[in-house]
């Protein structure tokens, strides 16, 4: 029997990637970079990932010696998504699951975002996972992410690229807690009613076409419903290890994103949650039952699938899938070591 307790990430945060890759990537930092303390008080360490916009270094804070996440962006890139992200996390303060931000600025060629250390990813977390999570451990994820975007809605923001790579755990005693990550394509809510509609049909498609809405994909505003959406196709994702519109050929990606819209709005929901209990594809239909300006019933959501796992019988006891597979790696670690202790007595 696996007991309960607080899984801590810290071992595994250097063999797993802590962050999504970016499809573009900036120079590596030089030696001058890397000699000067960002702010006169953070050492940049090494390289650990690529983040959607700009390259993920480890960091310390000289004065703690607290490790630290650095963020970089080469000025050359001209993009606001560093000091967007940096901005969402000022908003964000003090909310359970959202990065402490730490500080914000320019340093040599680089705009350079600090904030805490965090561990892997869901999606690093997927892959150790063999592809798949259990359906307790999909149910803990969901209870926690619908509570984060309640919290970002409550701010006024909208995350608009809600997939895997962007929640992590934290770390430590934290270790079971979802973080939401990457705000580079946040943006305020606009409660202007009616606004939307004279740009609905001509936006181009914001963050990741795996788990678009399908208003995204349609070239409307986005709004509560459309990050709820996304978390939908996240949760089925990880309950059966892909999406129908996976692995799609096309000539270009533009090509590519208009097959993924086509084989979205073409899958029923209920092939889509084909295999999962029936609350998947309520969930999915009351997502896109939303108009713009309708406010997510948060709470709803939440009761639909935490009934689901008081139904089966699961526990909340922090267990999640890695947690399992990591004790019990490590107790055959154990007994293998426990094992070459008799045999060496034996041999004495």
């Amino acid at each position: 029997m696996v007991p309960s307790f607080s899984y801590n990430v810290d071992a595994c945060i250097h063999a797993i990637s802590l962050v999504a890759k970016s499809p573009s990537t900036p120079p590596l930092l030089s030696y001058t970079m890397k000699d000067i303390l960002i702010d006169g008080k953070y050492r940049v360490d090494r390289k650990i990932g690529q983040g959607g916009f700009g390259l993920v270094y480890l960091g310390t804070d000289i004065r703690s010696n607290e490790e630290v996440a650095l963020k970089l962006m080469h000025i050359r890139d001209e993009s606001d998504a560093l000091q967007t992200e940096a901005e969402a996390y000022k908003a964000l303060s003090g909310g359970v699951g959202m990065p402490k931000f730490l500080w914000f600025g320019q340093e040599c060629d680089y705009f350079v975002l600090v904030h805490e250390l965090l561990g892997p990813s869901l999606e690093d977390l997927l892959n150790y996972c063999d592809r798949r999570f259990s359906l307790k451990t999909v149910l803990l994820i969901a209870d926690q992410a619908i509570t984060r975007l309640e919290y970002i809605h409550s701010k006024g923001l909208l995350h608009r690229d809600v997939k895997p790579d962007n929640f992590l755990l934290g770390v430590g005693k934290r270790g079971n807690i979802l973080y939401t990550i990457d705000f580079g394509l946040a943006k305020e809510h606009c409660d202007i009613p009616k606004w939307h509609e004279k740009f609905d049909g001509n936006r181009p498609l914001c963050g990741t076409s795996r788990y678009a809405s399908i208003n995204n994909h349609e070239g409307r505003e986005q709004s509560w419903r459309d990050d709820l959406e996304s978390l939908g196709y996240t949760l089925i994702y990880f309950a059966h290890g892909s999406l129908p519109w996976q692995g799609m050929k096309a000539a270009t990606s533009k090509d590519k994103v208009e097959l993924v819209r086509e084989k979205k709005k073409s899958t029923p929901v209920e092939t889509l949650c084909s295999e999962l209990p029936e609350e998947f594809a309520t969930y999915i239909n009351y997502t896109r039952s939303l108009g713009f300006e309708d406010k997510p019933n948060y709470a709803y959501l939440r009761r639909l699938f935490r009934r689901l796992f008081i139904s089966k019988g699961f526990k909340y006891d922090n267990v999640f899938d890695w947690t399992e597979k990591r004790f019990y790696e490590l107790c055959e670690t154990a007994g293998e070591l426990e094992m070459e202790q008799e045999s060496d007595s034996k041999d004495m």
